[in-house]
């Protein structure tokens, strides 16, 4: 209540100060009154709170470094033999062949006899609010209290000591979106971290990376809510849900617009929820949709354009090669399983050869997920099993165009491939070194390195980062995962 007496009475000062103008500044006052007003609502406007809890990720300590004689797979589509990667001030400086020139003072590390890629990015993770215990009480990242629950943000319930980060880190994971669960047709925000120990979440917080929203389509939301005797109860009481949802944001969005045009009247109150749906309508937040079946993929693309918004991601996707060109078409990328599929009738018509059928359209996004503790911890034999099915289907994809699926096209995928995802001048020096082919199932992230620090070392204790919650339990994460409500 003091917060809205305190509003009311700025207000009326405001008004009385703009009625004891007079002469020629009578002009300049009311042409000043929209931006006075515009500040005095610091904190309501969400104009003003773009993000309210900031990053301070300041990064691992590093040195200048060169990668040499290794096999480097760039993320990009390129295979060096005997290469060269140069990392300055934790930014990738050059990448070639042996003629590669060393700048004086950086310290040359020997990758002969192994392989070298960009650091793997999970676009579709849970660690942190589906943490290891996986007990109730950590079970965090389902707010299944409504269909539509885009007020919530993911990166209020990460809880930095979950031990999957360091499992995720030592298979080579640099950079994780966290995703809230599918419980509901809008289920929060999720927020992209940066893979390196810290006590807080704001330290793993990717600075400048994109929000990203959470919709689900199909049985999760429909089964969760229908058994309540509520809506939606079926698919069409799914889009009906999402279609009340945007014109709201609609209404909402002009309502603001027109306020911070004219500066008259009181401003609107503000709305978590719509606040979201606000920003993919003006495409600041991206959408990452929970989305099995091809036929509901169209249904939401087409409702993309009913409102004029972009999908960004389709997760899961376990249908995705019946509708591949048309999500090349739209620039729409698909992270999906390679292995997964029917544990329940939407997933029932997967095939190994998704991910290569959904690569093969010109400007296609393929992706390799993991939605799980243990799978992020070999993405890279994931996205091995996508290119054998992809060969044995008679498709030719090389093992360097197939690295992309974890690196340059995940990193597409949650809107920060300008800075990482390949081995590029000037990206993020995002660094894996292999025991072997990653592409084997014999290969082991020896070196992990976030933005040129080393993260991991296989050989060295003192870069084995350990949780307090190591609890020595291997699928222990995984058990808890399969139980949660709404999870896949």
């Amino acid at each position: 209540m003091r917060s809205v007496s305190l509003l009311g009475v700025s207000l009326a000062a405001l008004v009385l100060s703009a009625c004891a103008s007079t002469g020629s500044s009578e002009d300049g006052a009311a042409a000043e009154a929209p931006k006075e007003r515009k500040a005095l609502v610091q904190g309501l406007d969400p104009a003003t709170v773009a993000d309210a809890y900031p990053s301070t990720y300041r990064g691992l300590p590093r040195e200048n470094m060169a990668i040499v004689g290794g096999t480097v797979f760039d993320g990009a589509g390129r295979k060096i033999e005997n290469g060269v990667v140069i990392v300055t001030d934790g930014k990738i400086a050059a990448v070639g062949d042996a003629s590669t020139p060393v700048p004086g003072g950086h310290r040359v590390v020997d990758a002969r006899g192994r392989f070298v890629t960009p650091g793997i990015i999970d676009v579709h993770s849970h660690l942190g609010v589906y943490p290891s215990p996986g007990v109730t009480g950590m079970s965090d990242g389902n707010e299944a209290t409504q269909p539509n629950t885009a007020e919530v943000w993911a990166e209020h319930s990460v809880w930095p000591q979950d031990p999957g980060f360091n499992t995720a880190r030592a298979g080579g994971v640099t950079t994780l979106h966290i995703l809230p669960g599918s419980a509901n047709l809008f289920g929060g925000r999720g927020v992209t971290l940066r893979n390196v120990p810290s006590v807080t979440m704001q330290g793993m917080k990717f600075p400048g990376a994109p929000y990203t929203v959470k919709m689900a389509c199909g049985e999760n939301p429909s089964r969760v809510y229908g058994g309540r005797n509520s809506s939606p109860a079926t698919g069409m009481g799914n889009m009906a849900g999402y279609r009340a949802a945007f014109i709201s944001a609609r209404d909402y969005k002009d309502k603001w617009d027109r306020w911070r045009e004219t500066g008259e009247g009181t401003p609107p109150t503000r709305n978590l929820e719509l606040d979201t749906l606000v920003g993919v309508l003006d495409g600041s937040i991206l959408i990452q949709n929970h989305c099995y079946r091809g036929d509901e993929m169209a249904l939401m693309i087409d409702m993309s354009r009913e409102f004029g918004y972009k999908i960004t991601t389709f997760h899961h996707a376990t249908e995705a090669y019946k509708v591949a060109p048309l999500l090349a078409r739209e620039n729409i990328c698909a992270a999906m399983w390679t292995g997964w599929w029917g544990f329940k009738m939407e997933s029932l018509d997967g095939i190994e050869e998704n991910v290569a059928l959904v690569d093969a359209p010109e400007g296609s996004c393929a992706v390799v997920h993991s939605d799980d503790a243990e799978l992020t911890q070999r993405l890279n034999q994931e996205a091995a099993a996508a290119l054998a099915a992809g060969r044995r289907a008679g498709m030719t994809i090389s093992e360097e165009h197939a690295m992309s699926w974890i690196t340059s096209n995940a990193a597409r995928a949650i809107g920060i491939d300008d800075q990482t995802g390949s081995l590029e001048a000037g990206k993020r020096a995002d660094v894996v070194i292999w025991s072997a082919n990653p592409f084997s199932v014999y290969a082991r992230a020896d070196q992990v390195f976030v933005d040129g620090g080393l993260a991991f070392d296989r050989n060295d204790p003192n870069y084995q980062p350990l949780s307090d919650f190591e609890l020595g339990q291997p699928g222990y994460g995984r058990t808890a995962a399969g139980v949660r409500q709404g999870a896949r």
